[in-house]
């Protein structure tokens, strides 16, 4: 292809995690989907994020297992078995990306603007996206998609999820009554409101005559906070911090009438 101006045969996308940044990634995934529609697209994911979005349409996996060192990388670079992309779109600055990126051979290699390319992440490609103020992390990937040529940015998500999933979180809710679902942690603790909150929430939907549910991963830091957040309630919230696998979690989501999350993946 001759950068950017042609359609890509093929498109590799490098982010490896977090679960809601590869949420907000999806977004664009799709939209270049609708731009191209015969593109074949790659995606080099975490293990656990792979577990969220492994049935998304017309996207190919390739796990990168980051806690195994050295071999990790050898597995990739034999996964990928030399395939070579038209484009490698690098939306990861994270050091472990970038040497990721070192296995994928692709003519263009694009990454972020210089004031994001921490790390290093610059000297491992050769484009990079247009400068952007305070910009969302969705505006961020979206720039991406528009390097090579997407023009139709308005965000959209199709996540399949499994009906034994979706039946799953259905029968968690009680059809007489609105439901409320607290996702009360994020990776990073400095981003999560204060117990209070969450417990002065929960019990004002409580006494309207909601239901509600506490939902989450099973860290330490996600069941601590829910163990507080439930012992600051007057009411009694439903704590299933730790009990749904990730696509359970998303039938949760899709559920609730109301999610109440801080920068994380179910927001």
């Amino acid at each position: 292809m001759k950068y950017p101006s042609d359609s890509p045969k093929s498109i590799c996308i490098l982010r490896l995690s977090a679960i809601g940044d590869v949420c907000n990634c999806v977004a664009a995934v799709q939209a270049m989907q609708r731009k191209w529609p015969e593109a074949k697209i790659t995606w080099i994911i975490g293990k656990v994020e792979a577990m969220l979005l492994k049935d998304l349409p017309g996207v190919e996996f390739v796990i990168f297992d980051k806690s195994a060192g050295r071999q990790g990388y050898k597995d990739l670079k034999t996964a990928l078995n030399g395939q070579k992309f038209d484009v490698l779109l690098q939306m990861q600055v994270a050091l472990r990306a970038s040497l990721a990126s070192l296995c994928i051979k692709a003519k263009f290699k694009v990454g972020f603007d210089k004031v994001r390319a921490k790390e290093g992440h610059w000297l491992f490609v050769n484009r990079r996206i247009a400068k952007q103020h305070q910009a969302h992390v969705l505006d961020g990937f979206m720039a991406f998609a528009e390097v090579i040529g997407v023009t139709d940015t308005a965000p959209t998500w199709h996540m399949p999820l499994p009906r034994e999933d979706d039946e799953w979180a259905k029968a968690r809710f009680k059809s007489d009554k609105r439901t409320l679902v607290i996702s009360p942690a994020a990776s990073k603790a400095e981003r999560n409101w204060h117990v209070e909150g969450y417990a002065s929430i929960a019990d004002h939907a409580a006494q309207k005559g909601w239901n509600v549910i506490l939902c989450g991963g099973p860290t330490e830091l996600e069941k601590t906070l829910g163990e507080a957040i439930i012992s600051h309630c007057k009411s009694t919230p439903k704590n299933m911090i730790g009990e749904t696998s990730l696509k359970q979690l998303l039938g949760m989501v899709k559920h609730a009438d109301i999610v109440l999350a801080p920068d994380t993946g179910p927001a």
